[in-house]
């Protein structure tokens, strides 16, 4: 006999969100109209990754929530993460983790800088594997984009986070003493030994990561955060190892990356988010305009050679100055890039991937490997559920909502 734990929690198979066919049962009672169609659309195909096979292709992006104390991890946490694991999301990311306190964006972000955050990591991790989905952690330091508030405070209390409202103005760190925007803080430069410490701490927080059960690791080198800072001349003016040419300025990330792939299992996946473009354009002061779509695949043929599995394609975040050309996928042309120009590279693609059609064409026409939405989940949690009826497969449902199942006919069954 089951125990009664597992009867009512744990999903049966692979579960919700993975493409099977549909029972006799389930077609008498009009949740099919008769048998799927296979192969299934590629976004509900399997995708392995080192020794982590993903039901479907569609993952949630790390997005910030602004809800911790002290870092830790709450309710909130569980519901948010689990909602989407329950319902049929492939891989679960959880949002940009300080892997120092003075690393966050915000005093209410997340952490991940000491022993003490894992057990509640752990618990939404066991919720994930119960209702079989993948999840993973983005470990970030924010640099001279830290000490900053909380989207709904800043009305309040400004852009800036003082100490008065548990910000950390003296620890703003980066590459070079030069600020985000007028109105920022000014960043202290780091020194040699500041950086291998910042290094170190990456390492301990992916060595919690793995204590904390969580099948994969994101590093955030994107957004003007401190790895996307010393990426870009913009932010990065040094004239050591760290600054200067293309091998200086990627120097940081490369060492950052050798040394988690040390500690981070062999069989477990490792992806790195980057900005493929700054948007600025090109001046006296920045003759390139920053960090650009060329160094960006150079970077990515150095990260495949240090270990990294999977490049989260994203843009952006250096410059107030930057220009934007918003429009439906409008990244998904550089996960394309990544995935033509760096054989073995694994891509992401991001930004503005609001619906089935689209989220399964970019992965039907090889654009790229695994398609991340984000705001599309905050506003539709059911999402991959629909999306998978949508697009004419039929995926398993969680058990305790599967009357909620729309029916193709009316039954009393």
């Amino acid at each position: 006999m089951a125990d009664s734990s597992d009867f009512y929690q744990e999903q049966r198979g692979t579960g919700p969100g993975t493409a099977v066919q549909p029972t006799v049962s389930e077609i008498k009672q009009g949740f099919a109209a008769g048998p799927a169609a296979e192969p299934a659309p590629k976004l509900f195909q399997p995708l392995t990754i080192r020794g982590l096979t993903l039901k479907n292709r569609l993952a949630m992006s790390p997005m910030c929530m602004y809800s911790s104390h002290d870092g830790f991890a709450t309710d909130f946490h569980l519901v948010h993460a689990g909602q989407y694991a329950l319902r049929g999301v492939g891989l679960v990311v959880m949002e940009a983790s300080g892997v120092a306190p003075e690393g966050r964006i915000t005093p209410n972000c997340l952490g991940i800088w000491k022993d003490e955050h894992i057990p509640k990591l752990q618990q939404i991790v066991d919720f994930a594997h119960t209702n079989k989905a993948a999840i993973g952690i983005q470990l970030a330091h924010a640099g001279r984009k830290s000490s900053t508030t909380a989207p709904w405070l800043m009305k309040v209390q400004g852009v800036n986070a003082d100490e008065a409202h548990g910000g950390w103005p003296d620890d703003v760190v980066g590459p070079s003493p030069v600020r985000f925007s007028e109105g920022s803080w000014t960043p202290k430069e780091l020194s040699i030994d500041q950086i291998q410490r910042i290094q170190a701490q990456f390492v301990a927080a992916a060595e919690r990561a793995l204590k904390a059960g969580f099948d994969l690791i994101e590093l955030h080198g994107a957004h003007g955060y401190l790895i996307h800072e010393f990426l870009s001349p913009i932010s990065n003016t040094r004239t050591d190892q760290y600054g200067g040419s293309f091998d200086n300025r990627i120097r940081f990330l490369i060492e950052t990356v050798r040394a988690v792939r040390k500690v981070w299992p062999e069989e477990k996946p490792l992806f790195v988010r980057l900005s493929m473009t700054d948007w600025v354009s090109p001046s006296d002061e920045i003759p390139t305009g920053g960090w650009t779509e060329e160094e960006s695949i150079a970077l990515s043929k150095a990260l495949l050679d240090a270990g990294v599995d999977l490049i989260d394609c994203s843009t952006s975040g250096s410059s107030p100055k930057q220009q934007i050309p918003l429009s439906p996928g409008y990244q998904v042309p550089f996960a394309t890039a990544v995935k033509q120009e760096v054989p073995g590279m694994l891509s992401g693609a991001v930004g503005l991937i609001s619906n089935a059609q689209q989220a399964n064409a970019i992965v039907e026409k090889n654009e790229a490997d695994l398609v991340f939405v984000g705001r599309v989940l905050l506003r539709e949690p059911n999402f991959a559920l629909d999306a998978a009826n949508q697009l004419g497969a039929f995926s398993q449902y969680p058990h305790q909502y599967e009357r909620g199942r729309k029916k193709t006919k009316l039954t009393f069954v």
